[in-house]
Order: structure tokens, then C-alpha cells, then sequence
């Protein structure tokens, strides 16, 4: 390359960052909102990353061995949505202006839909979620690797960069994921420290002072910090150094300015959290040499150089499509499986032979049933992958003889996350993404410590799976620091996430078909420690979870009920039983299971009207959780039997009896509530 070249080449490497830029500051500006410096701070490396180093086709942005690149810093949205557009992903200059604006794809942090933004590969904004998201990527590709790569044929061979900032390097889910991407030597993972020293308070040594390449080093990272050089060559030079170590997961430190070029704003949070403000963006795009009076300004040599970005793209996934062909020819035993993982898809009739649990089998806890469950399901969907915050034993999860997922063979089934259920569920997010069927699981009670994450996943509509087990009381004496109470209410509440309690080792069997086979939003099933009668496996329709409630026992009378008690999990069997003493003194009982509160409602009312005829108003509802919700179905006329309080430590058996959890007092609410009616009716 000749000097005159190479200068050219600078310039127009120069003037398309500064386009990005000005497309940042513009966006921010129109809108009057949003978070203008980061993408002044950063524009070299998103430039580095998407116009030279990485490997992608904007014309397809679903090819399946790109390199994914997931912004942590969410809130410096329109530096992906300005280097989006520039290189051509479909995100229009339209777009663009409509920053944060209703139903516009360039929402004020990067949201992943299936046919949403191209180019996101995944919803973040909460601070600390998109590392954890870009640890579970690269976690996903070394599993596929090690199934699919072949002598000759590597097939999955790709990188995950991230970007991520002071914030998230605060968060507590940022330390837990970083450390298990050390633990696991996830060398084909890359991160970028933005670190400009400023949050939206103010400087960042307000409330942080450590040293974060000596806690990453002690994660088992290899760490390069390149202080202010953010010379494109200087990038590309720290990239390839991160890109040769394959042992390890690299951290590449930056000290970058947030506001770059503002005059009156640069390294300020003036320039974090608020447009610039008309005044300063013409002193700014005058400081870059810019045309202050221009705006969403793309030079055509900008637009040139982004089409060679496009073009080299389309040709690096012509050239991986010509290898998969060969890869199928060569290994056809592994192009479908393959090809289930591509698109994200359940092979065809894997629901056949599902287990059936019988009346004549001893009592068993639903969790212990889901491990029965889950060895079936992995025998027939060859990427289930199981995954327990150091909770297997108990949680009763793991694939057997599906081995671990380790540093030095990732082509096990089963990953062992550690004391780390918030990092488990933001990495079962991106597991899931990749194409992989992962689930996580953990006690009910630490959904507390995941549901930041199960919430994004609700959001970008994914059908993860989590296990909780250990789901009321009944666990017995770990106490009420174990015990939930509020969890249930909680993720019902959570728009788009399908919470079942199934009441016996055959709703369990069901309820594992329904989770697999979901695709729009997340499953909860959550599980009973203790043993549990089997129910009439012919009494429980295939609806049963589908449609979330279904008639267990019907009222001894066509009349219709007199009463109706509603149950869930483990309370379904001790509404059995008070039916059984109510109908003994004439009462007609109907006993409704209902597994999935969230499903019931979405049901036709029609349907809901059969089960819960509105002519019988004497209901009762039977949880050991929270009553707050269950006056929807109870109606003002009925009652629930629930927690009002937190538990207690004691044998579960002893502790149902202490509150209330019995088939004599569910009986003895039926009543009241059916005395309280007829006394209204007199009056």
C-alpha cells in the first residue's frame, strides 16, 4: 500500500466513524433522549468490529456461523443502530430518525424480537445482562463444536464480542458470568471495557476504584488494556493477540473518552444520559469537521465502503454454505441434528412414548418424576442441555450419561453453573438463542435471583425452560428463608411467562411437552420436594396444561356442583380428599386442577365457564403460596386457603397441618363459604 493510499484509507476510515458519530448524535438529538456519548466514545470500535474484523453478512443477519456481537451497554443503543444501518442490516435512515419512538425497531435499548431489528442479537439494557448473554453465545459455540466439528469439516467456528461498560462491570451478574467464562476457558469470547470513568451521577469514583484487569486476570481472563490508543491498527493488533488465545476469554480495556469531540461535554455525565443540545452539536460536528447545519448526514464514500463490507460478507457465507454441503455429504448421520439446532426446531414425533405414571405406583414428587421425564426428552431431542446452580442432587436435573460440560471437553449435556443462578438464566437465554434447547433449574425460592433475566427472556419472547423445585412449605425444615411464598404471584404477574405447578408425576409429563414445545415465551416448572399421590393418569385430558385447568373430579350430582375446589401442585391431592369429605355429607364437590394459572386466562371463556360453571359461586382455592390473584377465580363470594406469611422451619407434613394445608380445614372453608351464600340468599 503506498503512502497516498494508506492516507486515503485513514481519512475514509476516519470519516466513517465520525458518521457514525453524527448519525448518533443527530438520532439522540431528534428524539431529546437517549445517551449521545457513548457512541462518540466508541464509534472506532464498532467500526473495528463490524467494517473490519468481524465476520457477517448484513444481507442475511441470521447466517448461522456469524460472529455475534452483543452490546452490554445497552444504553448506547444507537451506536449498534447507526453501525447497523451503515453496513446494511435493514435498519432504515427512517429508523433511525424515529429513535425511541412507539413501534420504531430502534427502541431506546437494543430489543431482540424473531423478526424484530436485524442485527440484535439479543435484548439488553439492564446493566450486567449482555456479558452474561455474550458468555452463554460463546459457550454455545464451543458445545456445537465439540458435537459437530469434524477433521477437515469445522463447520461452527465463530467468535462473540462484546461491549460492555462501568455498569455493567458493577453488577453482580457481570461477575458471576465472567468468572464461570474464565472457569470454563471460553477463548472464543472477546469483550471491550468501555472504561470512561463516568456514570450517569457523575464520575465513577463516586461509589468504584478497583482494579478490573486484576479481577478479570484472577477469573482466569487474559486481559490486555490499551489505555486511550483506540487506533483502528491498535484494535485490530489487541483482536488478533485475544483471537490467538484459546484457552481463555479476553477482556480488552479501553479508557475512552464518553462525548468525545463535545467541547463542553466531553468526559462529563452532561454527555451520559441527555442530548448534547442544539449549540453543542454544531460545536461538536465542527470539532469532527463536519457540516454543522447538516443532519443524518451518510457521505457517499461512507456508503461505498460499507457496500465492500456487505460484499466480503455475502462471500464468507457463500463460501460456509459450499463447506456445510460438503460436511453434509460427509457426515449425514449429524446433518440433521445439525440442522434441528439451525433452525431451532423439535424433531419430528419426538412426543411419542411419553412417560405414564400409574395409580398402583408409590407417591412421588413431582421433581423426582421430572427427572424421569427429562431423561426421555433427552433421548428423543438430541440438544436438550440441563444446567443447575449447583443444585443437581436436588433438583433432581441432570442428563445421564449426558456428561459435563468442562475446559477441556465441551460436548457434554449437562453445565454445571455454580452458585450462579442469575448468570445461569442470562446464559440459558443466549444457550437458547444459538439453537441449543437449554434449561436451567434451582429452588423456587432463588427465582428471586434469576428473574431479572427470565423477564428479558419473557420480552424477547424465547421458549427457555427453568426448574424450580422445592416450591412451598413442604420442603419442610430449611425454613422460611428456603420456603417461597410471594414467588408464585410474582411470575405469574410477569407478562408472557407460562408458570405450571403440576399436581402429580402425569401432569409433570405433560407439563415437560408443554415447556418443549413452547416458542413464544418462557416456562417455570415449578416442582414439589416432597412425594405426592399419583392421579388417574385417564382423568388428565392432553389439555390439562394447554388450556391450564381442567375438571380432576366431578360433583356427584348432574345438577351441577355445589361447590367447586381449586387446586395447584401438591394441594390438588388434599382437595381430593376434603371433596371426599364433603360429599359424604351430601355436598356436591367439583375439584378443578389447575396447572398453569397463566393459560387458564388466556382460554376461551366459554371454556373457562365449563370448568368453572359462573351459576356456582361457592369456590375455593387451595395454594400453599400467596392468595393475592386468586379472588379472580374465587369471585368476592369465595375464599382461599393460603400463606399469609412467610413459613416456618419444621417436618413439611407438621408444617401443612400448622397452616391450614389439611383436607378437614379446606372442608370447613367449603362450608363457610357455602353457609355465607345461603344466608345471603335469604336475605
Amino acid at each position: 500500500m503506498t503512502t497516498d493510499t494508506a492516507t486515503d484509507q485513514q481519512a475514509l476510515d476516519e470519516l466513517s466513524i465520525n458518521t457514525i458519530r453524527t448519525l448518533s448524535i443527530d438520532a439522540v438529538e431528534k428524539a431529546s433522549s437517549g445517551h449521545p456519548g457513548a457512541p462518540m466514545a466508541l464509534a472506532p470500535v464498532a467500526y473495528e468490529l463490524f467494517a473490519r474484523t468481524m465476520k457477517h453478512n448484513p444481507a442475511n443477519p441470521k447466517w448461522f456461523d456469524r460472529d455475534r456481537f452483543v452490546l452490554s451497554a445497552g444504553h448506547a443503543s444507537m451506536l449498534l443502530y447507526s453501525i447497523l444501518h451503515l453496513s446494511g442490516y435493514g435498519v432504515s435512515m427512517d429508523d433511525l430518525k424515529n429513535f425511541r419512538q412507539i413501534l420504531s425497531p430502534t427502541a431506546g435499548h437494543p430489543e431482540y424480537e424473531a423478526e424484530g431489528t436485524p442485527g440484535v442479537e439479543i435484548t439488553t439494557g439492564p446493566l450486567g445482562q449482555g456479558i452474561s448473554n455474550a458468555v452463554g453465545f460463546a459457550l454455545a459455540e464451543r458445545m456445537l463444536a465439540a458435537r459437530f466439528n469434524r477433521e477437515g469439516h469445522e463447520i461452527i467456528d465463530h467468535f462473540t464480542y462484546s461491549i460492555a461498560s462501568d455498569g455493567d462491570m458493577q453488577e453482580g451478574i457481570a461477575s458471576e458470568a465472567s468468572s464461570l467464562a474464565g472457569h470454563l476457558g471460553l477463548g472464543r469470547l472477546v469483550v471491550f471495557y468501555d472504561d470512561n470513568e463516568v456514570q450517569l451521577a457523575g464520575p465513577t469514583s463516586m461509589g468504584f476504584s478497583e482494579d478490573v484487569g486484576a479481577r478479570y486476570e484472577a477469573y482466569g481472563w487474559h486481559v490486555q488494556n490499551l489505555g486511550e490508543d483506540l487506533a483502528l491498527d491498535s484494535l485490530e493488533r489487541a483482536i488478533e493477540k485475544a483471537k490467538g488465545t484459546q484457552d481463555r476469554p479476553s477482556l480488552i480495556i479501553l479508557r475512552t473518552h464518553i462525548g468525545f469531540g463535545s467541547p463542553n461535554k466531553q468526559d462529563s455525565q452532561e454527555a451520559h444520559g441527555a442530548a448534547l443540545g442544539e449549540d453543542e452539536v454544531r460545536l461538536t460536528k465542527e470539532a469532527y469537521g463536519w457540516d454543522p447545519d447538516a443532519h443524518f448526514l451518510v457521505p457517499d464514500e461512507v456508503t461505498e465502503r460499507f457496500a465492500e463490507v456487505a460484499e466480503r460478507g455475502r462471500r464468507a457465507e457463500e463460501d460456509w454454505a459450499q463447506r456445510l454441503e460438503d460436511y453434509r455429504s460427509a457426515h449425514p448421520e449429524l446433518a440433521e441434528p445439525l440442522s434441528l439446532v439451525m433452525e431451532s426446531k423439535l424433531p419430528t414425533g419426538w412426543q411419542e412414548g411419553r412417560p405414564r405414571f400409574d395409580t398402583s405406583d408409590d407417591p412421588i414428587a413431582t421433581r423426582k418424576a421430572s427427572a424421569k421425564v427429562i431423561q426421555w426428552a433427552a433421548e428423543k431431542v438430541p440438544h436438550l442441555v440441563s444446567g443447575s446452580a449447583d443444585l443437581e442432587p436436588s433438583t433432581n436435573t441432570e442428563i445421564e450419561d449426558g456428561g459435563s460440560v468442562t475446559r477441556d471437553d465441551y460436548s457434554g449435556r449437562n453445565v454445571h453453573y455454580g452458585v450462579r443462578e442469575h448468570a445461569m438464566a442470562a446464559m440459558v437465554n443466549a444457550l437458547n438463542l444459538h439453537g441449543l434447547r437449554a434449561f436451567g433449574s434451582t429452588f423456587f425460592n432463588f427465582v428471586d435471583y434469576n428473574k431479572p433475566s427470565v423477564r428479558l427472556a419473557a420480552l424477547m419472547g424465547l421458549g427457555v425452560i427453568h426448574v424450580y423445585t422445592h416450591d412451598s412449605i413442604g420442603l419442610g425444615e430449611d425454613g422460611p428463608t428456603h420456603q417461597p411464598v410471594e414467588q408464585l404471584t410474582a411470575l405469574r404477574a410477569t407478562p408472557n411467562v407460562n408458570v405450571v405447578r403440576p399436581a402429580d408425576a402425569n401432569e409433570t409429563a405433560l407439563a415437560w411437552q408443554f415447556a418443549l414445545e413452547q416458542d413464544d415465551g418462557p416456562c417455570a416448572l415449578v416442582l414439589s420436594r416432597q412425594n405426592l399421590p399419583i392421579l388417574d393418569p385417564d382423568l388428565i385430558p392432553e389439555h390439562a396444561i394447554s388450556r391450564g385447568a381442567y375438571v380432576l373430579r366431578r360433583e356427584g350430582r348432574e345438577a351441577g356442583p355445589e361447590v367447586i375446589l381449586i387446586g395447584t401442585g401438591s394441594e390438588v391431592s388434599l382437595c381430593l380428599e376434603a371433596a371426599e369429605l364433603l360429599e359424604g355429607e351430601g355436598v356436591a364437590t367439583r375439584v378443578v386442577s389447575m396447572p398453569c394459572y397463566d393459560r387458564f386466562i388466556e382460554a376461551d371463556e366459554s371454556y373457562r365457564d365449563e370448568v368453572l360453571p359462573p351459576a356456582c359461586r361457592a369456590r375455593v382455592s387451595v395454594e400453599a403460596g400467596a392468595t393475592f390473584g386468586w379472588e379472580r377465580w374465587v369471585t368476592e363470594d369465595g375464599a382461599s386457603v393460603g400463606m399469609h406469611g412467610f413459613g416456618a422451619s419444621g417436618p413439611g407434613p407438621e408444617l401443612y397441618e400448622h397452616f391450614g394445608f389439611t383436607a378437614q380445614n379446606i372442608a370447613g372453608e367449603a362450608r363457610k363459604v357455602g353457609e355465607r351464600l345461603s344466608a345471603a340468599a335469604k336475605n
